[in-house]
């Protein structure tokens, strides 16, 4: 069942949702809406050329990393001892999420458009959201060639997008999130959805009661 929203804030039952994690459309994509989402694993994805409304998920199984189960090749282990380059957090929020969207603008379907990309920003500027940066110095500067940024609410992180602009800049993102929350008491990061770049580096299916008492935990 797909259910309508209205202005009030709230979010059905994901259980009661649609086989492919579909779950409610409309509302909007206000801080505390996003926030109230979130707490309950619900994203927005949607075609912003297609879509009049937000498309809000919430797939009952959960593809996620576990911040000490991030796998490292022998590849990524000998880009990273060259330190060709530099990962930072939160240096240039608006770089990577623009990154992200020029990268996929063109594609049938894509959702990072400038509604996605204002409602981040603000989530960001309000210390709800961050950005890992991968940078390459250079004699006239550091070049940002990879990123991601995601949603982060108490122990969890919880991903939106990630870009390339040279090979495995984004690799090396997660990982350097991964150890950085491993470090910290880091508990997960979300993938939302499986693709073998991240099954490769250790994403895996938990069940949706049972990501729900991770991401809830004090």
């Amino acid at each position: 069942m797909i259910f309508q929203l209205d202005e009030n804030l709230w979010f059905p039952d994901p259980h009661d949702g649609e086989p492919d994690g579909l779950i409610a459309i409309g509302g909007d994509l206000s801080i505390d809406r996003l926030l109230l989402a979130y707490y309950y694993g619900i994203f927005p994805w949607y075609s912003f050329r297609h879509a009049a409304e937000p498309y809000w998920y919430c797939p009952l199984q959960r593809f996620v990393i576990f911040p000490d189960e991030i796998h490292v090749s022998h590849s990524m282990r000998t880009l990273i001892n060259k330190d060709r380059y530099v990962c930072t957090f939160n240096q240039d929020f608006d770089g990577v999420i623009r990154n992200c969207s020029q990268l996929r603008y063109q594609e049938e379907g894509a959702w990072l458009g400038e509604d996605i990309i204002k409602a981040y920003t603000d989530m960001y500027h309000q210390g709800f959201a961050m950005s890992v940066e991968v940078w390459e110095p250079g004699e006239d500067g550091d070049r940002l060639v990879g990123g991601l940024y995601g949603v982060t609410i108490g122990k969890s992180f919880f991903g939106e997008s990630m870009f390339s602009l040279v090979p495995s800049a984004s690799k090396l993102a997660l990982i350097f999130l991964a150890r950085f929350m491993a470090e910290n008491g880091g508990t997960l990061i979300d993938c939302q959805l499986e693709t073998p770049h991240l099954r490769s580096m250790g994403a895996r299916f938990i069940s949706y009661d049972e990501y729900l008492k991770i991401i809830h935990e004090e």
